[in-house]
């Protein structure tokens, strides 16, 4: 069992609890309630080391409904910010997607790039400051070496000459400087606006900052590219760009539409797979469905098939965490009861002399879930959670209630997103089952 914290505060504590009973995954206090999954953790530890020595990396992070993806990958994402590198994450919808004609490319990159995060700014929005740390180390370095703050920015930025969009990208940073050194603030909001991706027009990008071309559909990913090597001549490790709800793009209808995103994805893949890029790595959140459905699914783009297909040796147990596929498995018994744990312990603001329920009721409550849900409550227990915590919050309030009276009246439903989803089913936006370390 893990090591529990003497004290919550209150504001982490209603966040946990109030997200945890609506069964979505709350943005605070992972470290409270996470157990279980080292394994998987531990690659991707691995991963985010590889990024921050100028390698890349690439993962598909596949569950089923309810699994945990999205818990997951917040904590793979709160990892690599204490690792000093700056994270973006964006959900895919039927108005962001990676490859499109009418800006839901667009759209995707703007958001993730307002998600932008580093360990100062965990919440988003950090690309401001991003680009004021850059620009005050370019003044120290200036002033060190007596040369101009203008020739220093020209030298740092070089690096992103080589790269498609880097004179433009590099001509709009400078901008910013400008707008900076000469107090001029609407400069420096279209430099950013450019940066974000919002400009939709080539035109107003010219008025605002100079340059004639934006981050459009078709450039999203060079953007990104630009973003990771910006990101390291501003002296963090690298970038982290995470993408959940992959599952929307096995829903598009249109054939050609999916083939275009999974092109998106097949060159991403083939640029960290060859080493063609560095300080930067990618997490994708999916179903199985959308990986493995041979009409729909990934493995319905032959290339990607072949690059994705897992290890035959790992069966009957073994497991192999090197490939960009990392299956989510269901958590033990033993892992669920010290979740159960950490709950009640978060649900007492860290004070053990106010916990609601004895272990005997952790105990019997499990043993209530499996004989009503059965497997499926190890194995997508969202459902499970939610129920637990309602629990609490009942016996919280009405304290001359009887636990045991209360559990035989708990109806527990399984989840039912995840037996046999269709193409309208959610995937489990911000699902918190996972809750792992």
């Amino acid at each position: 069992m893990m090591a529990k914290s003497p004290k919550i505060r209150t504001r982490e504590r209603d966040t946990i609890v109030q997200a945890l009973a609506a069964g979505v995954v709350p943005r605070i206090g992972l470290q409270h309630i996470q157990v279980g999954r080292a394994a998987e953790l531990n690659a991707l530890v691995r991963d985010i080391d590889r990024i921050a020595d100028d390698g890349s990396a690439v993962r598909f992070i596949i569950g089923e409904y309810g699994a945990g993806k999205t818990f997951f990958s917040n904590l793979v994402r709160l990892i690599a910010l204490e690792k000093k590198l700056v994270t973006a994450h964006a959900d895919l919808a039927p108005d962001r997607r990676l490859h499109a004609t009418g800006g839901q490319a667009r759209t995707l990159y703007a958001e993730a790039v307002k998600n932008l995060s580093t360990r100062t700014n965990p919440d988003g929005g950090a690309l401001q400051n991003i680009l004021e740390r850059f620009v005050t180390e370019c003044v120290r370095q200036g002033e060190a070496q007596q040369k101009p703050i203008e020739k220093v920015i020209d030298e740092r930025l070089a690096a992103l000459q080589d790269l498609v969009g880097g004179y433009d990208f590099a001509t709009v940073v400078k901008a910013y400087w400008r707008g900076s050194e000469t107090g001029d603030d609407v400069l420096k909001a279209g430099a950013l606006r450019w940066l974000r991706g919002e400009f939709s027009t080539k035109t107003e990008a010219r008025q605002a900052v100079g340059v004639r071309t934006i981050i459009d559909d078709a450039s999203i990913y060079d953007g990104l590219k630009l973003l990771s090597e910006f990101v390291r001549l501003a002296g963090y490790g690298g970038l982290l760009i995470v993408f959940d709800e992959m599952v929307n793009l096995y829903k598009l209808q249109s054939a050609q539409a999916r083939k275009q995103n999974y092109e998106q994805i097949l060159r991403m893949l083939n640029d960290v797979l060859q080493g063609n890029v560095g300080g930067i790595g990618f997490l994708f959140g999916g179903t199985p469905e959308f990986l493995m459905d041979p009409r729909r699914g990934l493995y319905s783009y032959e290339a990607l098939q072949s690059r994705l297909s897992e290890n035959t040796f790992a069966v009957d147990g073994l497991v192999d965490m090197t490939g960009p596929i990392m299956r989510l498995q269901s958590l033990t018994p033993e892992e669920l009861y010290v979740l159960l744990q950490n709950l009640r312990h978060v649900y007492s603001g860290g004070n053990e002399e106010a916990y609601l329920v004895p272990d005997e009721a952790l105990e019997a409550f499990m043993e209530h879930c499996s004989e009503h849900v059965g497997e499926a409550y190890f194995r997508t227990p969202r459902n499970t959670i939610k129920a637990f915590v309602h629990m609490l919050a009942v016996l919280e309030q009405n304290p001359q209630t009887e636990w045991r009276a209360l559990l035989g009246a708990t109806e527990i439903a399984p989840d039912e997103e995840q037996e046999g989803a269709d193409d309208t089913a959610p995937d489990g936006d911000d699902e918190l089952t996972s809750i792992t370390l």
